[in-house]
């Protein structure tokens, strides 16, 4: 088990660039599945969990001619379906939640698909209920494996039909999509999730020969085809590593710019924190943020405390609550934090409280900060890194410490952020890999 130990206090300067999206990249990648023709995906983060992904693939028969760290070339004319059922495939996707994703293109090419129970993140309930009644409304049968824990999908041949989500769920929109963009007739999805991950899924499609309308609403309206082509796809800079910056900067008092951050993409996050206070300039598609002494959180307009709450898109991303969090403990006033879409998120504050901060953790979903106005620093502890998120934040609370942090665990980190600990030194942050 790998950990950081992070000297902390120092300002820090210069640029950094965001690597490509996680979470477009899980999604696309199993994308390739849909196509007996080359695709070609630039602009790939290379991180544990997209690496796993691509190793899923590899062991499907996918033939993957790696470029460069960040390219890849896919072919997938040759797939092996029965390595779906062996041992080695749910031992890889036990690790991985991102393997949901293949079940939508197996089933819509290869009328086959098995679904791990989710792995990943400990950081709530994930159910699959959403893909696999989405899968049964278009005609897909499921049996449960309680022996091996999966679920096994069949179908003859699905069939457009009209569905309304239970909740807006990116993986499961993603899936159901896959799946549809082959079935026959018409598909429509209501309540669907439109992150721009979402977005960029159905713009890929497009270009392989897929009818989808509605893209970025609610409503996506997907005529099925017989088949679908190759393309070139580039994934969108990842807005979480942006919002994470963003944090980093304010939190540290540096001087930082985010070069090519995808502003077009980046929705309220930036609001967000400039409700905390913090000052930011656009410029083109970079983001600098200055040396801030002290930020200041905005009240409502009726005197009350600011709330920052997650939501579905094109609301306030629940991924970046944790950054939000840590980065209010040196603002001027307080914020309530409420975090709805997973009940264990906030459970890495009990660390933050140890290093100074004054924080009422209310209950597993809310959590009141009363900034400390940079009257004190956070001082250094030892600490362990719960989830990918998370452990981002502490990070970043140990880069504004005093004194010495040792963050264990570090694996979860290196899940979702490439080579965060290099990147980091180079902007001049004390951080070393052990």
């Amino acid at each position: 088990m790998g950990l950081f130990e992070v000297t902390g206090g120092k300002k820090l300067k210069g640029e950094i660039t965001p690597q490509g999206a996680k979470n477009e990249a899980l999604q696309v990648i199993s994308a390739v599945l849909l196509s007996a023709e080359k695709i070609t995906i630039h602009n790939i983060p290379d991180i544990i969990d997209v690496n796993l992904q691509i190793e899923l693939l590899e062991g499907l028969g996918v033939a993957v001619e790696r470029i460069n760290r960040h390219t890849c070339i896919f072919d997938a004319a040759n797939i092996n379906i029965d390595y779906l059922a062996s041992p080695v495939f749910r031992k890889m996707t036990g690790r991985l939640r991102g393997s949901v994703m293949l079940a939508g293109p197996m089933l819509a090419r290869f009328k086959r698909a098995y679904v791990p129970k989710p792995g990943g993140d400990k950081i709530g309930r994930r159910r699959l209920d959403t893909h696999i009644i989405g899968f049964q409304k278009l005609g897909a049968e499921f049996a449960y494996d309680d022996d091996a824990s999966f679920f096994l999908l069949k179908t003859l041949q699905l069939k457009g039909t009209d569905m309304l989500l239970d909740e807006p769920s990116v993986t499961g929109t993603a899936n159901i999509i896959m799946a549809a963009v082959m079935a026959t007739g018409t598909t429509t999805i209501y309540n669907a999730a439109c992150e721009p991950y979402i977005q960029q899924l159905c713009k890929m499609l497009s270009s392989m020969g897929a009818k989808i309308s509605g893209i970025a609403s609610n409503m996506i309206v997907i005529e099925g085809v017989r088949e679908l082509h190759g393309t070139t796809h580039t994934i969108l800079p990842d807005m979480i590593e942006v919002g994470s910056f963003i944090g980093l900067a304010a939190m540290t008092q540096s001087d930082i710019l985010i070069k090519n951050a995808g502003i077009n993409h980046l929705g309220i996050i930036p609001e967000k924190f400039q409700q905390l206070g913090i000052q930011m300039n656009f410029i083109g598609d970079d983001i600098h943020i200055p040396e801030q002494e002290i930020y200041e959180a905005q009240t409502f307009l009726d005197g009350s405390v600011l709330t920052i709450s997650d939501h579905p898109w094109p609301g306030f991303t629940p991924d970046l609550l944790s950054i939000v969090l840590v980065v209010a403990t040196q603002a001027k006033g307080s914020v309530l934090i409420h975090q709805k879409m997973f009940e264990s998120r906030l459970f890495f504050v009990d660390k933050i409280i140890e290093m100074g901060a004054h924080i009422v953790l209310c209950d597993p979903h809310r959590a009141v900060v009363i900034g400390i106005e940079r009257k004190y620093q956070l001082k250094g502890i030892q600490m362990s890194s719960p989830d990918i998120r998370a452990g981002v934040a502490l990070l970043i609370a140990a880069l504004s410490a005093e004194g010495k942090s040792v963050i264990q665990n570090i694996e979860q980190i290196d899940r979702g952020y490439q080579n965060i600990d290099e990147r980091l030194r180079q902007l001049g942050a004390r951080i070393v890999r052990q």
